[in-house]
């Protein structure tokens, strides 16, 4: 009776296994993420910012300020509107900053976050080190605070994911890892 009572518990157990689908990438895929990286009209939405880890940044995670499920090194951004848009020659990105600042921002400045709007200097678009991936690679400055610039490293990837590192001269860095999905022409301002 013994042993039918464990194999019982080894069945429920197996039964109770995680079957995660896995997408397999398609030719199709690739050819929505080349169309988009080639005609450079994309958005980039965070699910997820990865500041430096940095003593402070593991005590505001002791605190319980983060969203729940995050914690220092990772933090859910889903349900915070955030976006980096290529549109042609323009980038505009409106993303929220988690980290700590090298030096101070701008007097009177709400605007705490990495904000630029414009058109990229030394604007790169390479293919990337995974199959079927690009790398998009430019520096821009701050839009309310000219003296901050920014060097943004973008990858993506043709399951539409992202991941996106933006090194500042004023702050420390941080990682956002995301979804990419097309942008209609039309919605161009």
């Amino acid at each position: 009776m013994k042993r039918f009572g464990i194999l019982i518990a080894i069945l429920t157990l197996l039964g109770c296994g995680s079957t995660t689908k896995t997408h397999t990438i398609t030719e199709q895929d690739t050819k929505i993420l080349d169309n988009m990286v080639t005609e450079r009209f994309f958005e980039i939405e965070a699910e997820w910012a990865q500041p430096q880890l940095t003593r402070s940044m593991a005590q505001l995670s002791n605190s319980g300020l983060f969203p729940l499920g995050s914690n220092s090194g990772n933090i859910s951004l889903i349900g915070n509107g955030n976006y980096i848009r290529m549109k042609g020659e323009k980038v505009h990105a409106l993303m929220p900053y988690f980290g700590e600042r090298q030096m101070g921002g701008a007097y009177n400045n709400n605007a705490n976050g990495i904000e630029f709007e414009g058109i990229p200097l030394d604007l790169e678009v390479n293919k990337g080190k995974e199959e079927n991936s690009y790398e998009i690679i430019f520096n821009i400055n701050d839009k309310n605070n000219p003296t901050e610039s920014y060097r943004v490293v973008i990858s993506l990837f043709p399951n539409l994911k992202s991941s996106v590192n933006i090194n500042s001269n004023q702050r420390f860095p941080i990682r956002y890892r995301g979804r990419v999905k097309n942008l209609e022409k039309e919605n161009e301002s």
